[in-house]
């Protein structure tokens, strides 16, 4: 009996963990997830500082300034960044500071240039609104011995902002996924023997590129096997090259017929099996199993189907194993420019196009969903979601999509 959609995450999740911990530089920790918690040995700011080029002063010195009435005040010194003040502010004086410079003990204001006559061994301030102002207390955005990234954080630039900031210089991380890749069929050859293609005699393993760039945006390692014919041998030999790997993700072989042997294959290499089949379409035959410490992934050879299935279960399990806490991709509501019927009760993820309206998300489908057709997933930015039960969806009522990459979120134009 075919699993739901939900049931087959269950069980390819059911035993998933983050991968182990390694120690990279910070300039290389771009993309990879964090795999203890990060905690500043400061304050930080270690020291109050100033948000404005102006002049650090006491509010009470300056509380009546305007334009018809200016207070004047002799300028002590100049502090710029990086430079300490050489003394606290007494009442009756400034001090002129720049952006980031460490504000002098006894000033709780700074008074932008632009409200002051820009002097520099006395100043003329003309304006009070900035007086308990622009001064940045010490500690503000962290205390010593705060957390400043939790594990499980993705590390994009302003995470790798703030571990510079608290002085990580070198990052603990999951260690990416090591992912075997192959493909499997009499009728595959790669791109380079296109001539094959030519003379009708072949196809070329699409997979193989859709796959393996799947992985790489993820974060995975690839261990390439190739394209295997449908040989059981030659198929056992392949498989053991992805030995020491993570995951391997087949392509092909996990129907039901003649020269579908991946399953047979898998269990005489000692792999228990787990699933094999799961109640959607494009992409209804599906594999996982473990062996031994790898799981693997048997995806349909459709081209849709493998992208389709990639999608909702080997992007999750890498995901998890990388050590990402949200692992699950969030569906978005949709409103359908087009009816769309279902033939069979299962669920279906149709290829199809979402646009923004100000009355929120439209989508309508990329034209006809065969799963041989692999245009229709490179004009797709989303996949509707159509479940057994609604099998028919009439234009205008609410369904639910699943968003590919950020090409539905990207405008020609500027908005806001």
């Amino acid at each position: 009996m075919a699993s739901t959609v939900r049931e087959a995450l269950e069980r390819i999740l059911s035993n998933a963990a983050p991968l182990p911990a390694e120690h990279v530089p910070l300039r290389e920790a771009l993309g990879r997830v964090l795999a203890e918690d990060v905690r500043s040995p400061i304050d930080h700011p270690p020291w109050p500082n100033s948000s404005m080029d102006g002049y650090a002063v006491r509010a009470v010195d300056v509380a009546r300034a305007k334009v018809e009435l200016p207070v004047v005040l002799p300028v002590r010194e100049t502090v710029r960044a990086g430079q300490p003040p050489a003394a606290p502010l007494t009442a009756g004086l400034a001090v002129r500071i720049m952006t980031g410079a460490p504000v002098p003990d006894g000033a709780d204001s700074v008074i932008r240039v632009e409200d002051t006559d820009g002097g520099e061994e006395r100043v003329t301030i003309l304006d009070a609104r900035d007086a308990g102002r622009n001064v940045r207390p010490r500690a503000e955005d962290l205390r010593a011995g705060e957390i400043a990234l939790e594990r499980g954080a993705v590390l994009g630039p302003a995470q790798l902002g703030v571990l510079a900031s608290v002085g990580c210089a070198s990052v603990p991380v999951h260690r990416r996924p090591r992912v075997a890749v192959l493909a499997s069929g009499d009728e595959l050859v790669d791109v380079d023997q296109f001539d094959a293609v030519r003379r009708g005699e072949r196809i070329v393993s699409s997979n193989g590129y859709t796959i393996r760039a799947s992985i790489a945006s993820l974060g995975g390692d690839i261990v390439d096997l190739g394209i295997v014919a449908d040989d059981p041998r030659a198929y056992a030999e392949r498989v053991r090259g992805a030995a020491g790997c993570d995951l391997l993700v087949t392509s092909g072989g996990v129907s039901v017929g003649a020269f579908d042997f991946t399953k047979d294959v898998l269990r005489s290499l000692g792999a228990e099996l787990a699933l094999w089949r799961v109640a959607m379409r494009p992409g209804a035959p599906l594999g996982f199993g473990m062996l031994a410490d790898m799981a693997w992934l048997g995806l349909p050879g459709n081209p849709v189907s493998a992208m389709v299935t990639f999608h909702l279960f080997a992007r999750p399990l890498l995901r998890r194993l990388r050590g990402e806490r949200n692992v699950f991709q969030r569906p978005i509501d949709v409103r359908l420019r087009e009816d769309v019927s279902i033939a069979a009760p299962l669920t279906h993820f149709m290829r199809a196009i979402v646009e923004p309206e100000r009355d929120g998300w439209w989508v309508r489908l990329t034209g006809p969903q065969g799963s041989g057709l692999l245009t229709s997933m490179a004009r797709a930015n989303a996949l509707l979601v159509v479940p057994p039960e609604r099998v028919t969806i009439r234009a205008g009522e609410l369904a639910r999509a699943l968003l590919l990459g950020d090409a539905a979120l990207s405008s020609p134009v500027f908005e806001l």
